[in-house]
């Protein structure tokens, strides 16, 4: 197959499946959501559009063509998603990422500039970061499960543990939760987060309540029945200096996941995700009265096929 028909049959996919999620995403009121995931092995991109731009990560493979080729064929492809997407080329942003199982790799800054705009989501407000991270600051294939949450937040005692930029905390503050606390290793994200949540009014420095800390460390030094619900999502594999030892999220779930239920008041829910593809929960460890698997019911429409994560929704 020649070059051009190559590019041709990138147009037409993306044409096709844009197609189809621009209806659900304007029937949903989504302004924020994936189009292509790795479609075509020839095209190994996953795009995202975030309003009027568009994040671009394309995988890191061994292709043939030396660098000027490789630009010219990025530029050719930048064309067609501008085209296709209705995008001008100046805003689409793009990274190289490496294949990495998990989310091991995200936090690393990619750059000093500040790129930072205002995305929304059911009507909260984030801030995204399109262009200085490996990860925009919104994992849109949570979008389903953060509503979860909010619907579950009224008058709660909320947790958000590996919270990243706090997308989770927002939706339980705006889901009239009484307390919201939110963790993460990094001050960067700890940051974000408090920036996130009082974009959205949550101002009151009470019931708003941000910590940097190791996880496994500060889940320890929790009273039982200190919270209501408790959102974690940890990396598959985490060795940052911070923390104390290493975390291998198949090897150390039932000790996280217990010290959740620890902490959580009777008949508090824990939703647990993590992105280990070969991920197994072990039940049999796990000191619950209901472990519900919610995968295929937190799968947004654009991730429908693709995701590679797993969800479970799991009561004391």
């Amino acid at each position: 197959m020649s070059g051009a028909d190559k590019f041709e049959m990138f147009k037409n996919r993306l044409t096709k499946v844009y197609r189809h999620l621009q209806k659900t995403a304007k029937r949903q009121n989504i302004s924020c959501y994936r189009v292509y995931d790795h479609d075509l092995p020839e095209f190994p991109f996953i795009i995202e559009k975030y309003g009027d731009t568009l994040y671009v990560s394309e995988y890191k493979r061994n292709h043939s063509l030396n660098e000027d080729a490789h630009q010219f064929w990025m530029m050719q492809s930048i064309q067609v998603m501008s085209e296709v997407l209705d995008i001008t080329p100046e805003n689409v942003f793009t990274k190289l990422r490496q294949r990495k199982a998990g989310r091991e790799g995200q936090y690393q800054k990619t750059g000093e500039t500040k790129s930072e705009f205002i995305v929304e989501e059911n009507g909260l407000k984030f801030i995204v970061n399109l262009a200085d991270y490996l990860d925009t600051g919104l994992f849109l294939d949570h979008r389903t499960t953060r509503k979860m949450v909010l619907d579950q937040s009224a008058g709660k005692r909320v947790l958000n543990l590996f919270a990243y930029t706090g997308s989770f905390s927002v939706y339980a503050a705006a889901g009239g939760a009484a307390q919201v606390t939110t963790v993460d290793l990094s001050n960067t994200y700890t940051n974000w987060a408090k920036r996130n949540i009082e974009l959205n009014g949550f101002t009151d420095q009470s019931r708003y309540l941000f910590i940097a800390a190791d996880v496994i460390q500060y889940l320890q030094t929790l009273e039982p029945a200190s919270f209501d619900i408790v959102v974690m999502d940890p990396p598959t594999f985490s060795n940052s200096k911070k923390m104390e030892g290493v975390l291998d999220i198949q090897r150390d779930h039932v000790s996280l996941v217990n010290n959740c239920l620890h902490a959580l008041s009777p008949g508090g829910l824990l939703y647990f995700s993590n992105n280990y593809t070969k991920f197994q929960l072990d039940e049999e460890a796990i000191k619950a009265t209901a472990i519900k698997d919610i995968t295929k019911a937190t799968t947004p429409f654009d991730f429908e096929g693709k995701l590679k994560r797993s969800c479970f929704l799991i009561t004391k």
